[in-house]
């Protein structure tokens, strides 16, 4: 493995890709990059956040971390039916949510609120007074977690979006043990922070690529260590699930669909596939199948797609 890996995006459909664009920019993410395809009646769309002080400010889309890949399906925004699945109900539970990490929460959950966006829990909601989790247009959570101490945000009437990171997107999975060989043996994450939870049963695990990623030795009870990072991968484990033979996690591209995985940008495309290859991985497809032949997919113990793209800076392979 090389240190030119990074976690690039996680994939949302939406519904409407007009409503959903206006929330995310709400939230300070920029359109990168759009891709249409109307022979195959879609569209992508590439957000992050780009103001001067981001961490990947005038960086080409491949070439950086924290990344959302809204993908709209053409025809949906008309049928009154069509609803992205959210990963969070029953029976279909998998993925769980993205997360922003915000200088001001409070400021920052009241400006959401302000705007007439809904809220799965406030900040005031339950025992965890550190976080909240908003609700796009599609339903999916968006976590939110500050920076700073509660105490010395409580007062502050103002946030700025400009200052925002797409810090994690956090996924439930069967057998954490598989998981983490998968993550950290075949894709090369690395384990920043484990947070054990044995009165509620459950587990949580952040893995990145751990280029500069230096986690705090201690932080405060109400900042999460982890906050200030981008393209994160959370990993939710709830105990006994690798115990039960008919347990499975949706994998959000079976009916009914909803977040796509997440992508992984190499520095050599080729040589990677080659080397998942020996390592024996399960495809979903391989780089020469179907009709775009600059991508493959990986799939992990639970089935959730790992996208494997090339980077365009290092080397290039498509005018994208």
């Amino acid at each position: 493995m090389t240190n030119d890996l990074l976690v690039q995006n996680t994939r949302l459909r939406v519904k409407d890709p007009e409503v959903s664009l206006k929330f995310y920019s709400f939230l300070g993410l920029s359109l990168l990059k759009k891709m249409d395809f109307p022979e195959q009646k879609f569209s992508l769309y590439f957000l992050a956040y780009d103001s001067p002080t981001a961490i990947s400010h005038g960086a080409h889309f491949t070439d950086r971390e924290g990344v959302i890949e809204l993908t709209h399906n053409h025809g949906t925004e008309n049928d009154p039916d069509y609803r992205p699945n959210n990963g969070n109900v029953e029976p279909h539970r998998g993925f769980g949510h993205i997360c922003v990490s915000v200088d001001n929460i409070q400021a920052a959950c009241k400006r959401v609120a302000d705007a007439g966006y809904g809220f799965q829990k406030r900040l005031e909601d339950g025992r965890m007074r550190n976080v909240a989790f908003a609700l796009d247009p599609d339903g999916y959570w968006v976590e939110i977690v500050g920076l700073k101490k509660l105490e010395e945000t409580v007062d502050v009437e103002t946030t700025d979006p400009e200052t925002y990171r797409m810090n994690h997107s956090m996924f439930r999975v069967k057998d954490i043990q598989k998981s983490l060989s998968f993550y950290q043996e075949t894709i090369g994450l690395t384990l920043l922070k484990t947070y054990k939870l044995p009165a509620a049963k459950f587990d949580l695990y952040f893995l990145g690529y751990n280029y500069n990623k230096v986690v705090p030795e201690a932080t405060p009870d109400d900042v999460i260590p982890v906050a200030h990072f981008e393209g994160l991968l959370e990993l939710t484990y709830n105990y006994g699930t690798e115990d039960d033979p008919s347990f499975a996690y949706h994998d959000g591209n079976s009916e009914p669909k909803g977040c796509g995985g997440i992508c992984i940008t190499v520095d050599d495309l080729d040589a990677a596939c080659a080397r998942f290859d020996g390592l024996n991985v399960r495809w979903r497809k391989r780089l020469a199948e179907g009709e775009f032949n600059n991508i493959a997919l990986l799939l992990d113990p639970d089935g959730y797609s790992v996208e494997v793209v090339q980077n365009e800076r290092i080397k290039k392979r498509k005018e994208w």
